[in-house]
């Protein structure tokens, strides 16, 4: 029984699971928009928005934090300094989940993950010069 147990298995061990997961987060604050499959953007989902927040108060003691959970120094920079400071207003949901489809070769669902302030900032700098 599952009882109190939450997060998915992801179909890995716990260390590769561990692994993947700060990888997809790694690569979310390099490129703000990845692609991957429907569970593990909804697992990455969990893990990334709570180091947002921990992010937005931008002092020692949550940067060791957010070191803990990111091995990279240079993407902890960028999540402190560049994309917590966007989401300073907001309370949660810093990430939206879009689906996309199902993959060729496994047909596994695949949705993009991305931060939901960088999408609208881009549609608003390509609007303006058209004006």
């Amino acid at each position: 029984m599952r009882h109190q147990k939450k997060g998915r298995k992801l179909g890995v061990n716990p260390s590769h699971r561990k692994a993947m997961l700060r990888n997809l987060a790694s690569n979310l604050i390099k490129h703000k928009r990845i692609q991957t499959t429907d569970s593990r953007a909804k697992e990455l989902r969990t893990f990334i928005e709570p180091l947002i927040t921990k992010a937005k108060k931008a002092d020692l003691n949550s940067t060791r934090q957010i070191l803990k959970k990111l091995p990279f120094k240079d993407d902890v920079y960028t999540l402190v300094h560049e994309i917590a400071p966007q989401y300073i207003d907001r309370n949660g949901g810093y990430t939206r989940i879009l689906k996309r489809g199902y993959r060729d070769n496994d047909r596994a669902s695949v949705s993009i993950i991305e931060f939901v302030e960088s999408s609208s900032v881009e549609k608003a700098e390509v609007v303006e010069p058209e004006k």
